[in-house]
């Protein structure tokens, strides 16, 4: 008995009691409340909810806004409701699921403006590709009489105060849409003398213009042609 009191297993003893109370105080004791380890979060759903997934709300409200978008009528913002323009607009927008007037319509203004400068300063090649044949012949007699005679046309285009649509008709595999172009320019022609003996180079001129453009919705090339054009002033 006299071992048990050996100063060796005393000082042993010691050293075990130390021991387990310093891991005591590191690791603490078990309650059911311990955060858990870093990425596990919360438990797995249920297997019966385990591919449910749930959007975030801005993508959810944001699909909500396409939809109603993509339901607002061809027509609107262009056209009276029940009119004939607008029920021309739905005719050719069913039979060319790419046509929407909004980006036709400032097709048509940067055509109108291509054209009234290729026309003022003679490009024959860039008119013969956005105008008809027929149309074609006829700015080119006029180019061509300008030039015969000497004349030099100058000319500003200066902008659009407006542009409509008029008509939009579908013929069997044709569409045509009617525009009227509301715009401002400056033009003035000189003969072979220097002479001016049209318009005004420091006025400018309202002008406007109706023209019509043609296509056939059945082939893949997707540009419109003008096949008319009428100035009313």
């Amino acid at each position: 008995m006299s071992q048990i009191f050996d100063p060796l297993n005393l000082i042993l003893a010691g050293v075990a009691i130390v021991i387990l109370w310093r891991l005591r105080s590191v690791l603490g004791q078990r309650t059911g409340n311990e955060r858990p380890p870093l990425g596990m979060g919360k438990p797995a759903p249920e297997a019966a909810n385990a591919n449910v997934l749930e959007f975030p709300r801005e993508k959810a409200d944001s699909a909500k806004t396409i939809d109603v978008e993509a339901q607002k009528p061809v027509w609107e913002g262009f056209a009276a409701e029940g009119s004939v323009l607008a029920l021309g607009l739905v005719n050719v927008a069913k039979s060319d699921p790419a046509f929407e007037p909004k980006a036709f319509m400032n097709g048509a203004k940067l055509a109108y403006e291509m054209i009234v400068e290729a026309f003022a300063s003679g490009d024959k090649p860039t008119l013969k590709n956005l105008l008809s044949r027929e149309v074609y012949d006829g700015f080119s007699k006029v180019i061509d009489g300008r030039q015969q005679a000497g004349e030099k046309l100058t000319f500003q285009f200066v902008g659009f105060e407006n542009a409509q649509f008029m008509s939009a008709i579908l013929n069997g595999k044709r569409a045509a849409i009617t525009v009227k172009f509301f715009s401002q320019m400056i033009s003035s022609t000189y003969d072979k003398t220097g002479k001016l003996i049209d318009g005004d180079p420091k006025e400018i001129k309202d002008v406007t213009d109706v023209w019509s453009f043609e296509r056939d919705v059945t082939q893949k090339d997707p540009n419109w042609r003008v096949v008319s054009t009428e100035t009313l002033n």
